[in-house]
């Protein structure tokens, strides 16, 4: 999942959002933020020059301006090689975006009154028990420990699947008990004691969301999120049907090589099976700002987006990034192989961009991009 590399990237993305974006060595960088507005999309001719300089097939942009969607824009090729072109309504995996969305559901579960973000999930999980060692002795994992990464699993990120191979449960990943299996998911420290990030954490998640709800875990993300966000483009397939092949990007290795297969499958849906579109993910960020606001309750009541948005430990909220210094806003990312993807967006001015690409170098690519459109919105601190 490459999360280590990612969350880099997030702190320099953060960085340049809200800190300006003049200082740059790129050449040509002054005359693309002479043709770079606010409310505009990013000229075609300017992407596609990054584009074949970061060796990426496509890439999708949102931008969010006072709340509300403000341009939406893809470019690029589905795939190296063919011609066929991307547009809004192309899909990409969001890769550990899927966490923050994942987050809502089980807060829709505690509003519910079937779950408590304290309780030890062992009581709720029915097909899987989170092993009792040495660590468990005083705490024990809950909820919020697995939201905010601090239940002392290990499992950094989690595995993935090429076409055409056999696809292990979830039971079986977090036991280790499958063909290439490299580790199963085991506590290394104490819950509570810090932070420590834990891709199989969510696949636990998973677990007990659709433990005690007796229903797919796709079915509980159209409910509780895809519907009421308007995520209309967007899926938790996994694999992705057939049907919606033609409208997903490809991914690509960093050497341009297409994925074998097209794209990696992912049971683990909760921590990174997310099929979708920047307009949808801006749609989610925006309505969970309304719901932290009280302006609406659609997708969270009040009182739970608010503590969704509260650092739990270290820059972590409940399935969400919130650093702890400057602007308050919140962000995540992801990087399945062969995609890259970022989102964030100001609270208190929201303001903000959801990018996602379709190539493993995409990092430098969303850097470049994020820092033009942030030059061209006049984003800093303030």
């Amino acid at each position: 999942m490459f999360v280590r590399l990612l969350k880099i990237l997030f702190y320099l993305l953060i960085i340049l959002f809200f800190n300006g974006c003049n200082n740059t060595s790129k050449i040509n960088e002054k005359e693309y933020q002479s043709r770079i507005k606010a409310g505009i999309p990013i000229p075609e001719g300017i992407i596609d020059t990054l584009l074949e300089n970061y060796n990426v097939p496509a890439i999708s942009i949102a931008t969010i301006h006072e709340g509300k969607v403000d341009w939406t824009r893809a470019y690029g090729i589905r795939k190296f090689g063919e011609t066929g072109k991307v547009d809004s309504l192309t899909l990409f995996q969001a890769a550990s975006i899927s966490k923050p969305v994942s987050a809502v559901i089980a807060l829709n579960m505690v509003d519910d009154g079937k779950l408590t973000l304290d309780e030890n999930v062992n009581n709720k999980l029915k097909s899987w028990k989170v092993p009792e060692t040495e660590f468990t002795k005083n705490k024990h994992v809950t909820l919020r420990h697995l939201l905010c990464h601090s239940a002392g699993l290990s499992m950094h990120g989690v595995p993935e699947f090429e076409a055409n191979t056999d696809i292990p449960t979830l039971i079986e990943i977090l036991d280790g008990n499958w063909y290439g299996a490299r580790e199963s998911l085991n506590l290394i420290n104490e819950p509570g004691e810090e932070y420590r990030y834990s891709g199989g954490g969510y696949i636990i998640l998973q677990l007990l969301l659709t433990d005690i709800s007796n229903r797919s875990f796709e079915d509980l993300a159209q409910e509780f999120v895809l519907d009421p966000a308007k995520m209309s483009s967007s899926t938790f397939e996994q694999p992705l049907q057939t049907d919606k092949w033609d409208n997903a990007a490809v991914g690509h290795l960093y050497d341009k090589t297409p994925i074998n297969g097209l794209w990696h499958t992912l049971p683990e849906q909760a921590a990174g099976g997310l099929w979708t579109t920047p307009k949808d993910l801006a749609n989610f960020m925006i309505e969970l700002w309304k719901s932290y606001q009280g302006t609406s309750g659609i997708l969270l009541p009040q009182y739970l987006a608010r503590e969704m948005l509260t650092r739990q430990i270290d820059d972590m909220g409940l399935g969400i990034l919130l650093p702890k210094y400057g602007v308050f806003r919140f962000s995540h990312g992801g990087g399945n192989a062969g995609y890259r993807c970022f989102m964030v967006l100001s609270v208190d001015v929201p303001d903000g961009v959801v990018i996602m690409t379709n190539g493993d170098s995409g990092e430098k690519l969303i850097w470049h991009v994020f820092e033009l459109i942030a030059f061209a919105y006049g984003w800093e601190i303030k």
